[in-house]
């Protein structure tokens, strides 16, 4: 069984902006990377994946669950950052992972001090949050949705703001959980050439539509990098018959 099932899902804004008519599918210890241009529909589409919103049509599943129908249930094993790194400034990171681990009764109490050593941050946890710079609060957020142990991880430009050591911590740990643990991560990103390191599986997307679905033998068969490979099917989906239509409603 999939561990995510999307089906045929659209989502249209009064702009004629959206996501039309995706449909794929995740399975366990996929790293997915979801690439595209800006305004391609990434976001929104990663918003009804985690119920934020919901889809004017089609259906999502996660653990066999409808998100839109049984949306706790569905989201139990998951754990998301989309668009920012929230959290608050005036309190230090294991006072926020704290206020993050009430939701979870189960959860260890050594737990918030392991996360915080994954991702980098324990020599700064006592530090209070409004004095991180951007890809220390990046990596905090990553923390929080790792916190509980889920099975699949979504992630909005994760790695936006880090330094080089920093990508490459952020890179070796989803590496790492995804080998050793087998969690699932579904990665939205403009850092193609990151995505290209890590991921098994990539979706392309442009205005609004799932253009290609591929695996990492793909773009390596064809003795391209990931950048490459993107780039030709963006630039494919351009040229194909019938893409100024679709470009046009998209913006109307």
């Amino acid at each position: 069984m999939s561990l995510l099932q999307v089906d045929d899902i659209s989502k249209l804004y009064k702009n004629g902006r959206g996501v039309r008519q995706v449909s794929f599918s995740l399975h366990k210890g996929d790293v997915f990377g979801l690439i595209g241009p800006n305004g391609a529909g990434k976001t929104t589409l990663l918003k009804m994946l985690t119920g934020l919103i919901r889809p004017d049509h089609g259906s999502i599943r996660l653990f066999g669950h409808n998100v839109a129908q049984h949306h706790e249930q569905a989201m139990e094993q998951v754990g998301c950052v989309i668009e920012t790194a929230d959290a608050y400034d005036d309190m230090h990171a294991v006072d926020n992972l704290t206020l993050a681990a009430r939701f979870y009764p189960e959860l260890p109490g050594k737990r918030i001090d392991e996360i915080l050593e994954q991702v980098g941050l324990a020599p700064y946890k006592l530090e209070r949050v409004k004095g991180y710079s951007l890809g220390m609060k990046q990596r905090l957020a990553l923390a929080s949705a790792l916190l509980a142990n889920p099975q699949l991880v979504i992630l909005d430009e994760p790695t936006n703001g880090l330094d080089i050591e920093g990508m490459m911590e952020v890179r070796k740990t989803i590496q790492r959980l995804a080998r050793e643990q087998g969690i699932t991560f579904l990665i939205s990103s403009h850092m193609i050439h990151d995505l290209g390191m890590i991921a098994n599986r990539i979706g392309i997307m442009a205005s609004g539509r799932l253009i290609r679905l591929a695996d990492v033998n793909e773009w390596m068969q064809a003795g391209m990098t990931l950048e490459q490979y993107v780039v030709t099917h963006i630039q494919a989906a351009k040229e194909a018959v019938g893409y100024e239509s679709i470009v046009r409603e998209h913006l109307q």
